[in-house]
């Protein structure tokens, strides 16, 4: 059997037509896109027609779409931005979020000496609700919610129209952490109100190093990267033209076949489940990922019934399979330490046992499900 990807939720496999297009624009498209000749004014059209490409499907205006290194630089910005410029004195977050926006908020907090509050959660690991609506009614303090649209570890969906009334009805500025659903999901930022997005182009098919944060006009945030003009003054450095190019490829295409993807993936997911529960009848599925209403269609995290000893060599003995998936987020698995997720989601006793996260894409196939399977299986009667 060849390797096997399930992987998806850290990075995934570049198109080949993103691959191409870069590739021309690497060899042809060379000039600064900052310089006024030829050469730069070619670029330089590249990246705006990339914005107006990803403003027109998000139904925003180009000037509200700035490009960053990737989702961790673009959450960092906007929230510090935010508390810096926007005279936030109070964030709302989840325990559950990215480190990307735990991490940074921890900052702001020894920083700013900003409040932050953390919503309880379900049991499931949702945000409870009723208790974002008491925290945001509370005071009259400057209030930032920062809630990611799709979990990266346990693929649970937030009610973003929802958090977005609250955030609405109570004069709250509305961040969402949606790298994980950008290029997977339909977005509308006027039908659905949010001040600020992110998002990163490794995570549907393009290259890695770049993405882009959305900026809701009328806002008071300044940049946080200084030298030059670029993106219109908001954050200065000389724009990777290719990376933009191979970002504005993998966008598209995302939507282009959307439905279709999406069908496909989903069925995956659905494959996936069944025939575990049918290998390993006491497996269980971490937080929503199991009910497709509540949860993203690309990842499901299984926890397998074995012993705390056999978890310690699961994710070696999966890879000498050549079986690559996660036991948490990509970002955090090399720390040695368990996953912050499901510690705040699991009892004491769950948490013991191995949980595994397998994500799903359009290059995977069923031939593929049925290998894993068949290994788990053989690793949990071992």
């Amino acid at each position: 059997m060849k390797p096997v990807y399930f992987d998806s939720a850290a990075t995934t496999q570049v198109r080949k037509e993103v691959i191409t297009d870069m590739q021309d624009v690497l060899e042809h498209q060379y000039g600064n896109p900052s310089s006024i000749h030829a050469f730069g004014r070619a670029s330089k059209s590249i990246i705006e027609t990339t914005r107006k490409a990803i403003a027109k499907e998000l139904n925003a205006l180009p000037q509200e779409i700035i490009f960053t290194s990737g989702g961790t630089e673009a959450d960092n910005m906007i929230l510090r931005c935010a508390v810096r410029d926007a005279n936030i004195t109070t964030i709302i977050t989840s325990p559950i979020e990215h480190h990307a926006v735990i991490h940074t908020v921890e900052e702001l907090r020894n920083e700013y000496d900003v409040t932050v509050q953390y919503v309880e959660l379900q049991p499931c690991g949702t945000p409870d609700y009723e208790d974002l609506e008491r925290l945001l009614t509370a005071n009259d303090e400057r209030k930032l919610v920062s809630l990611m649209h799709v979990n990266n570890e346990v693929g649970n969906l937030l009610d973003i129209n929802k958090v977005s009334s609250l955030c609405q009805e109570n004069n709250a500025l509305f961040h969402s952490d949606t790298v994980q659903s950008i290029g997977h999901y339909k977005w509308d930022v006027k039908e659905t109100p949010i001040d600020f997005m992110t998002a990163a182009a490794h995570k549907f098919h393009g290259p890695k190093g770049i993405g882009f944060a959305y900026i809701r006009k009328n806002n008071t945030l300044k940049s946080l990267i200084f030298g030059g003009s670029q993106e219109r003054g908001f954050r200065a450095g000389t724009e990777p033209v290719h990376n933009i190019k191979g970002l504005e490829t993998a966008f598209l295409m995302c939507y282009e076949n959307l439905e279709e993807e999406r069908s496909y993936v989903q069925g995956l997911k659905d494959y996936f489940k069944a025939e575990i529960e049918k290998a390993i009848p006491n497996v269980k599925f971490n937080g929503n990922c199991s009910d497709n209403s509540k949860s993203t269609y690309t990842l499901l995290n299984v926890r397998l019934p074995m012993s705390a000893e056999k978890a310690l060599t699961l994710q070696f003995q999966l890879d000498l399979k050549g079986i690559a998936c996660s036991k948490g987020s990509a970002c955090q698995s090399g720390s040695g330490k368990g996953s912050h997720v499901l510690a705040h989601i699991l009892c004491e006793e769950d948490q013991q046992k191995p949980s595994v996260r397998f994500s799903f894409c359009k290059y995977n196939t069923k031939e593929e499900i049925d290998y894993v399977i068949e290994v788990l299986k053989e690793l949990v009667n071992s």
